[in-house]
C-alpha cells in the first residue's frame, strides 16, 4: 500500500521568484531578473525529476522474547532491505511499534538511503507491558531527488508481543452439554465428588452399588456422584467503544483491547485443556465469528485470529459502529451454533430497565431486529445472539466503558445465554477524565451485580486467575 503526494518544498523559491522577476520589470534592475530568472530554474527543476517509484522493499522483523514478563526489556530488530533494481535516494523510516509498549532504548526510526540490494536494520528495545500487542506496519516514507515528491508505503510484517501468565481455569456458570467435560454440575451421575445416596434402581452400575451397607443392614443402595460435564463458551471481546487509556501516549482503547485479547487467549487455553468447547467473537465496528470448536487446533484457529484479524487491532475501533458486516470464519456453517427459539428467563426479557438499549427488541421477534433497533451495537448483538446455540454461554471481555454493554448484557441473559464479564480496569490514571470513567465502570459493574451476572473486576498488575477465582468463589 502506497500513496504520493507533492511535500510543497520549491513553493517558497517559486513565489520569491515571481516576485523578484515582477519588481525586476518594474523598477527596469536587470540584476532582480537574474534572480528571478534562477528561482525559475529551481521551479523547474522538481518537474524534470522523476516520482520516486514505488519501492520493492522487504521488512523482517526479529523480538528477543515474545512471551515476557511484565517490565521485561524486549530488545527488537527491524530490518529493511531493497529488493528492487534502483536507488532509493532519500528513506525515512519508522517501525510501527504498539501504543502501550515504551520504548526504553534506541530508537524506531531510521533516515538513509538504500542501493539495489542493501539493507539496514533498525534496533531498539521496549518495555513489556500486560497484555497482548500486536505491532503496526512499518511505515516507509521515500523521496524524489528534488525532494518534492515523497511516496509513503507501509510494509506489513505479522509481530505480536504477549505479556501475561496463564489461568488455571476459566470463569464458567451452570449451563452445560450432554458430553464430559470438567464442569461440576449440581446433577448426580458419574463423577469424582460424592453427590448423594439414593435407592438402588434396575440397571444401575455394579461398581456404585454401597455394599458396605448391602453387608449391615441388606439395603441396596447407590451412591451418586457429582457429573462433570462440558460446556460451551464464546468469549466475546468487546472492541467498540472509546475508553480514557491510563498509558502515556495510548491510543483510546489500545490498553483495553491489549488485556482483553490477552485474557482471551488465556480463556480459551483453560478452556481447550478442560475439554470445553469454545468459539470467538467480536463485538465492534468490524465482528468476527468463529463457530464452537474443541482441542489444540481449534486453539490454534483462534489465536491466529486474536493476532492477525483485524477486528482485534485497537485501530479498528475509533470511528462508528456501523461498520462492515461481519466475517464467519469457518469453512462450514454449524447449525448448532444457531438458536431456533428464544429460551427467556422465568422473570421474562427486561426491556425497559434504566440503561437498555432497543437490542433488547429483538427478543420480541424471535432473535431478529425489529424496527427501531437500527444502531450498531443493537444489530451486533442480534447478530450475535442468532448465532449462539440453545446451552452456550458467554464469557464478555469489555472495559464497560458505556451503558450499550449493559443492554447487550441483558439480551444475552433474557435469551437464556449466561453471561460472565471480565473486565479490564483502564480508569487508573489521575486525570479527571480517567476519574470520572472509573466512577461510572463502578456504577455498571454494580448494575450488573444486581443482575446476577458476575463481573470479574481485573485491576491493572493484578493477576487475571486471582481476579477470576476471587469473583467466582461469591458464586459457588
Amino acid at each position: 500500500m502506497s500513496d504520493v503526494r507533492t511535500t510543497g518544498r520549491w513553493r517558497g523559491v517559486v513565489a520569491l521568484s515571481l516576485f523578484a522577476g515582477a519588481v525586476g520589470l518594474l523598477a527596469q534592475r536587470p540584476s532582480l531578473l537574474l534572480l528571478a530568472s534562477v528561482g525559475v530554474g529551481y521551479a523547474v527543476y522538481p518537474r524534470l525529476v522523476p516520482v520516486p517509484p514505488e519501492p520493492d522493499l522487504a521488512v523482517e522483523r526479529t523480538i528477543s522474547e515474545r512471551t515476557p514478563a511484565h517490565g521485561e526489556s524486549v530488545d527488537v530488530a527491524v530490518t529493511v532491505r531493497n529488493e528492487g533494481d534502483r536507488w532509493l535516494t532519500d528513506l525515512r523510516i519508522v517501525d510501527g511499534v504498539p501504543a502501550l509498549l515504551p520504548v526504553v532504548d534506541g530508537t524506531p526510526r531510521r533516515a538513509t538511503a538504500l542501493g539495489p540490494g542493501e539493507e539496514t536494520t533498525i534496533e531498539y528495545a521496549v518495555e513489556g507491558r500486560e497484555g497482548k500487542h500486536r505491532f503496526e506496519p512499518t511505515i516507509v516514507l521515500s523521496r524524489d531527488l528534488s525532494g518534492a515528491t515523497e511516496r509513503t508505503t507501509t510494509v506489513q510484517e505479522s509481530t505480536v508481543i504477549d505479556c501475561g501468565v496463564s489461568v488455571p481455569q476459566a470463569a464458567l456458570r451452570d449451563l452445560t452439554r450432554r458430553r464430559t467435560g470438567e464442569l461440576v454440575t449440581d446433577e448426580g451421575g458419574s463423577g469424582l465428588e460424592f453427590h448423594r445416596m439414593r435407592e438402588y434402581r434396575r440397571g444401575d452400575p455394579v461398581k456404585r452399588i454401597d455394599w458396605r451397607r448391602y453387608a449391615s443392614g441388606g439395603d441396596l443402595t447407590t451412591v451418586e456422584f457429582r457429573e462433570e460435564r462440558a460446556a460451551a463458551v464464546v468469549l466475546c471481546v468487546d472492541v467498540g467503544t472509546d475508553v480514557p487509556a491510563d498509558e502515556p501516549g495510548a491510543t483510546p482503547t489500545a490498553h483495553a483491547v491489549a488485556r482483553s485479547v490477552a485474557a482471551a487467549d488465556r480463556l480459551a487455553a483453560a478452556l481447550a485443556d478442560a475439554n470445553h468447547e469454545f468459539g470467538l467473537a467480536a463485538l465492534g465496528p468490524e465482528p468476527c465469528w468463529l463457530p464452537l470448536g474443541v482441542g489444540r487446533s481449534h486453539l490454534a484457529h483462534l489465536r491466529q485470529l486474536l493476532d492477525a484479524d483485524p477486528a482485534f487491532a485497537p485501530s479498528t475501533v475509533a470511528g462508528s459502529q456501523d461498520g462492515p458486516a461481519d466475517r464467519v470464519v469457518s469453512p462450514e456453517f454449524d447449525s448448532r451454533d444457531v438458536a431456533p427459539e428464544v429460551n427467556d428467563s422465568p422473570e421474562g426479557p427486561t426491556v425497559d430497565q434504566p440503561g437498555s438499549t432497543g437490542a433488547e427488541a429483538a427478543l420480541s421477534d424471535g432473535g431478529r431486529l425489529v424496527d427501531g433497533a437500527t444502531s450498531g451495537r443493537d444489530r451486533q448483538t442480534a447478530e450475535l445472539r442468532e448465532r449462539l446455540g440453545g446451552n452456550t454461554q458467554i464469557t464478555l471481555l469489555s472495559p464497560l466503558a458505556d451503558d450499550d454493554i449493559l443492554g447487550t448484557v441483558r439480551t444475552l441473559e433474557a435469551a437464556g445465554h449466561p453471561v460472565t464479564v471480565v473486565s479490564p480496569d483502564t480508569t487508573a490514571g489521575e486525570t479527571v477524565g480517567n476519574r470520572l470513567a472509573a466512577r461510572e465502570r463502578t456504577t455498571r459493574i454494580q448494575a450488573l451485580r444486581r443482575l446476577g451476572v458476575p463481573v470479574v473486576d481485573w485491576q491493572t498488575g493484578d493477576h487475571l486467575g486471582n481476579a477470576l477465582e476471587r469473583t467466582m468463589e461469591r458464586y459457588r
